[in-house]
């Protein structure tokens, strides 16, 4: 069996944000809050943005939206940074269509999950992947959450798929470090954490970096982490890793999902059904913002 764990993969660079989608006043996209914000995110330290997904409401975006998006995002960062665009959907179709659409609208890659609700068994989830991937020319990263989609890409169905040339990447959310790792030893696929709690912990392992909801508001502490592992310093990473979790465990584990809370901090609306975070929730989030950014400073 050969090994790749020595080898670090990074299609899309190590930092990545998982942007929120502005909406205006009104209910409707903001463009050009979303390109503000973007070019906010790359300059404090993301190599790169994932649009368009859950966290970019995606459920509730329209498909001429997803697409506005991905342009105004591409218009304000340039063609520097990776820009990997959410198309998952529980109809192959579909997927195909909106993977063609992002491609046309200058997206760099897919993040696509499997079909949701349906429940294919893994044939099915091979075969739609495969159908995603032949559609287009961009990379395919696979999105393995199956807390959200009750369907699990299991590790020997991911091992298959990385003979594809363009099935690149995992956005890594199964909670399941022990087949992460099998797929990293057998695979070249690139890792990524999607659990901000595994940023670290997947990277030792040879994961390529993460992509994180908490990215929106603190990007660079979040890098940071990376950083100082790079540099062999992994009692520095540990650390920095510790001063990060109680902002991220308000944000992603006290009941609220992650959108909900980061657009608390970013004073951003959401969209129905989502709900504002209540004043309480708010406050607990900005007094563990602020505590981090001081310990920062």
């Amino acid at each position: 069996m050969s090994t790749h764990l020595t080898e670090r993969r990074r299609p899309f660079g190590r930092a990545l944000c998982a942007m929120v989608t502005p909406f205006d006043a009104a209910g409707g996209p903001d463009l050009g809050a979303a390109a503000k914000l973007a070019a906010t995110l790359v300059t404090e330290g993301c190599d790169g943005l994932v649009l368009n997904g859950t966290t970019g409401e995606s459920p509730t975006t329209s498909d001429a939206e997803k697409a506005a998006l991905i342009r105004a995002v591409r218009e304000a960062v340039g063609p520097g940074p990776a820009l990997v665009a959410g198309v998952g959907t529980a109809d192959t179709r579909h997927t195909v269509e909106l993977a063609r659409q992002a491609e046309d609208a200058g997206a760099d890659g897919l993040l696509v999950i499997p079909p949701y609700y349906s429940r294919p068994p893994q044939a099915a989830v091979e075969a739609h992947f495969l159908k995603v991937a032949d559609a287009t020319g961009l990379p395919v990263m696979l999105y393995d959450i199956p807390g959200r989609t009750a369907t699990r890409i299991e590790p020997e169905t991911m091992i298959r798929l990385a003979a594809h040339p363009r099935i690149v990447a995992v956005k890594d959310c199964a909670y399941d470090l022990l087949g992460s790792t099998k797929v990293l030893a057998r695979t070249s696929l690139a890792y990524y954490s999607g659990c901000e709690e595994l940023n670290l912990p997947l990277y030792a392992l040879g994961g390529s970096g993460y992509i994180s909801t908490v990215a929106n508001v603190v990007p660079g502490p979040l890098r940071a982490v990376l950083d100082a592992f790079d540099r062999g310093d992994t009692a520095e990473a540990a650390r920095l890793n510790a001063l990060n979790l109680p902002l991220a465990e308000l944000m992603m584990a006290s009941g609220l999902p992650g959108t909900v809370t980061a657009k608390a901090l970013l004073g951003m609306p959401v969209r129905e059904p989502l709900q504002p975070a209540g004043r309480e929730a708010v406050d607990g989030l900005r007094a563990a913002y602020e505590e981090l950014v001081q310990s920062y400073t």
